[in-house]
């Protein structure tokens, strides 16, 4: 490992963020708690996603059919599918 080179008093010099103490890190909250009318306009975890992403190779008339349909072709070609499960 390599020496850097500057010494802690730069860093001292030119800091505006020192680091934490023992008194520091007792007398800290959780965001939530910090902040509460805050925390509550924050977007939360993102929700399980619905779909899962996947490679399937299929004939070129089958994909000129559903893109000619317009945006959403995928999402039809889904469905299609879906029926098609449904039914057997």
């Amino acid at each position: 490992m390599t020496k850097p080179d500057y010494t802690q008093a730069d860093m001292d010099a030119v800091s505006d963020n020192p680091e934490w103490t023992e008194a520091d890190f007792a007398k800290a909250v959780p965001f939530t708690e910090a902040f509460p009318q805050l925390a509550k306009t924050m977007r939360g975890r993102g929700k399980a996603p619905t779909k899962v992403s996947t490679t399937i190779r299929l004939s070129p008339e089958v994909i000129e059919h559903f893109k000619a349909g317009g945006p959403g072709w995928q999402s039809r070609i889904n469905d299609a599918l879906r029926d098609w499960v449904n039914a057997h």
